[in-house]
């Protein structure tokens, strides 16, 4: 065994930390917190712990992507709900939003292991309670992060579809042809994952300066050169463009646009057995990547409303994303607004790149407790690359094969990859809940380095509120009256993949998968 390295004061710094913080370790072990708190929930440290907090912070920052999320998106919102319900819901979104992670980030400080939230449950929950919520959220988790992949790649491939359309008149919009776009990029992201895992912290800090030198080159095009609407306009005009008679339940029904934008501050958990000081990490990335996002993605949204010209044109627009058709007719250069939406593109991919990483961590952590099928192969971490390779490779299967569903029917494709959304706000919920019982009940919680103290339970209770809407709306078609193929079968997804879980858990999983809390108790 090699000796422990010792860090300077730079070194520290360098990683987010103080040279009075934790004793370092080693690169691998991390500080003596960090070897405290995988011992003492029984897990191996498998790992490099090569994250500092500027670079997770880049990581967690460019997964959420919360203003190139609403530009890729906003089309949906503006529908229902117009410029003023999206304005008035985003800030709703971000205030409510920011309490789930705050919620989220005291949990990640009492127990930062790579499973999230399937972990906490099983430590949080009710004893009778714990093996079962576990592995339901864990097979929840597990649905929502693989199809996060999958979405991130179709955006990104898609949105080139769009430029080629804004460029080349001749071009004929084949469903194939961004299939095949989103197969080349998932390879791609399959690439950085595998073969240059060790330098992704790297690549995430200089994505960070992406994400925010690229959201200055679009913001002021915009300011400079595109048009001004009416201030009473934006801010008052509700749209009810889905046909529900009722102003107020058609915004409600566009809060998928920004809590879709909002979701993943969870996907530095996930990574934080590779974080070093991880339990006091966490907390202050999954607080401040909540601000700065948020903030981010309130002046873009509010400058777009504004820039937007004449709504049914740019929502008619044959590249398919209105942002693109809203940079042509500010800059009046295809030029121009090309480079500008490849700023998008660099960062859907980007996006692509942090989901895999985070997808196939979550896969590795649920196998590794044994609730999934194949478990040992999925659980296994190669000595080469020292990450979980197999988990890797199953998330690139499972993202070509989605991908194949957009040669069928778009529609199909977005709405079964819109479970994610649903997926991810159930796992939130869930744990969230157990916490409040726990404190509702006067039990004892976990230390940590982050507590919400008195604030706790209201906090907590605002966000099961948020979240109980938030979810139901998520399964809300886009109209009121919709037809097969506008229909938000996602429900019907969900409900699915439920009922796989729940005929795995049966037949097998319930024989087999204890919870991560039994391992925890065993190492005491």
């Amino acid at each position: 065994m090699s000796k422990p390295t010792e860090l300077t004061t730079l070194d520290h710094e360098a990683y987010g930390e103080s040279a009075s913080d934790e004793v370092v370790l080693g690169e691998k072990q991390g500080t003596s917190k960090d070897v405290e708190d995988m011992r003492r929930m029984g897990k191996e440290q498998l790992f490099k712990r090569n994250f500092g907090f500027l670079s997770i912070f880049g990581f967690a920052m460019i997964l959420m992507n919360t203003w190139q999320a609403l530009l890729g998106t906003v089309a949906f919102g503006l529908g229902n709900g117009g410029t003023a319900g999206l304005i008035y819901l985003y800030i709703i979104v971000v205030v409510f939003f920011f309490f789930v992670n705050i919620s989220m980030a005291e949990m990640a400080s009492m127990a930062p292991t790579a499973g999230g939230q399937y972990h906490w449950i099983s430590e949080f929950a009710p004893r009778s309670q714990q093996k079962l919520l576990s592995f339901v959220v864990g097979w929840l988790c597990t649905l929502g992060w693989q199809s996060g992949v999958s979405i991130g790649c179709f955006l990104a491939a898609t949105e080139i579809q769009g430029l080629i359309v804004l460029n080349h008149d001749s071009y004929v919009y084949e469903r194939w042809h961004g299939t095949l776009l989103t197969i080349a990029i998932v390879l791609f992201v399959a690439f950085f994952n595998t073969f240059l895992a060790k330098h992704l912290p790297l690549v995430e800090g200089l994505v960070l300066c992406l994400h925010i030198g690229g959201f200055v080159c679009i913001l002021v095009p915009l300011w400079v050169l595109g048009p001004r609407g009416n201030s009473h306009e934006i801010w008052t005009a509700f749209e009810d463009g889905g046909g529900w008679n009722s102003a107020g339940l058609a915004t409600l029904v566009g809060i998928v646009t920004p809590a879709a934008a909002f979701l993943g501050a969870d996907a530095a958990v996930h990574m934080a057995e590779e974080l070093r000081n991880a339990s006091k990490t966490l907390p202050k990335v999954m607080m401040w990547t909540s601000i700065v996002n948020g903030a981010l993605g309130f002046v873009m949204l509010v400058t777009f409303c504004y820039t937007l010209g004449d709504l049914d044109s740019v929502l008619g627009t044959p590249t398919g994303y209105p942002f693109i058709q809203v940079f042509y007719n500010a800059t009046g250069s295809k030029g121009g607004a090309t480079a500008m939406s490849c700023i998008l593109v660099i960062s859907a991919i980007a996006n692509g790149m942090t989901n895999m990483a985070t997808a196939s961590r979550q896969l590795f952590a649920f196998a590794r407790d044994k609730g999934l099928p194949f478990h040992t192969w999925f659980a296994k971490v190669g000595t080469r690359f020292e990450i979980p390779l197999n988990a890797v490779y199953f998330t690139v299967a499972f993202s070509v094969l989605f991908s194949l569903v957009n040669i069928g029917s778009t529609v199909a494709f977005n709405q079964i990859l819109s479970l994610g959304l649903a997926a991810l706000l159930s796992s939130y919920l869930i744990s969230i809940v157990c916490v409040a019982l726990r404190r509702i009940r006067n039990q004892p919680l976990l230390d940590r380095a982050f507590n919400l103290g008195r604030l706790g339970l209201p906090v907590n209770l605002a966000s099961i509120a948020f979240l109980l809407l938030a979810l139901v709306m998520s399964f809300f078609p886009g109209a009121a009256n919709p037809t097969t193929e506008t229909m938000n079968w996602s429900c019907l997804a969900y409900g699915g993949t439920l009922l796989i879980g729940a005929f795995y858990y049966v037949f097998w999983a319930r024989h087999h998968y204890v919870g991560p809390v039994e391992y925890v108790r065993k190492s005491a």
